[in-house]
């Protein structure tokens, strides 16, 4: 299945128009860029290291697309070149987790608020894939802007996690937010 979703995310006063587009195969030499970071690796379960594993993670990706269990969007601004991560994973009925990751070069610049709130909204309202009804945020409780980043979208603070190892070994932040009406 060819996935065509693309969503806009409208240009501020002080922020330029961004795009949430599904991730392309030519994508991989960006994605790999961004994976060399260190802090994103230390917050990724599974940073990428390489060209084979960036491919294998793409194919990953429209794969959740075809089973309608993980809709995975990169950010990308006016050149195309991706900027960010988004994704949402259907866990159970109604309920999805929603993750993220902005590169280096783009942080600080409101553009995950932005992703999110956008990714938000269509899942919870106009996506047709599956029913969903909440969604969950994760993040390591040593992570003080991703809490920003939940709290700015309403994502509400419903539980703390204790530490998981390996794939988390700090305790964590469970936000959620439910969709209206």
């Amino acid at each position: 299945m060819l996935v065509t979703v693309v969503l806009s995310i409208p240009q501020t006063e002080s922020a330029a128009a961004l795009r949430l587009r599904p991730w392309r195969a030519e994508d991989r030499p960006v994605l790999v860029a961004a994976h060399r970071d260190p802090l994103l690796r230390r917050r990724l379960t599974k940073p990428l290291v390489d060209d084979a594993e960036a491919r294998r993670w793409l194919d990953a990706q429209v794969s959740g697309w075809d089973s309608s269990t993980q809709f995975s969007f990169a950010v990308v601004a006016d050149d195309d070149s991706p900027l960010g991560h988004i994704v949402v994973k259907v866990r159970d009925a109604g309920t999805a987790e929603v993750g993220y990751w902005t590169a280096a070069q783009a942080r600080g610049r409101g553009i995950a608020a932005r992703a999110l709130e956008t990714t938000s909204r269509w899942a919870l309202g106009t996506q047709q894939f599956v029913p969903l009804s909440r969604l969950e945020l994760l993040h390591a409780e040593d992570n003080p802007a991703s809490c920003r980043v939940a709290e700015k979208c309403g994502y509400v603070l419903d539980e703390l996690l204790p530490p998981a190892p390996p794939d988390f070994p700090v305790s964590g932040h469970r936000h959620v937010r439910a969709a209206k009406g």
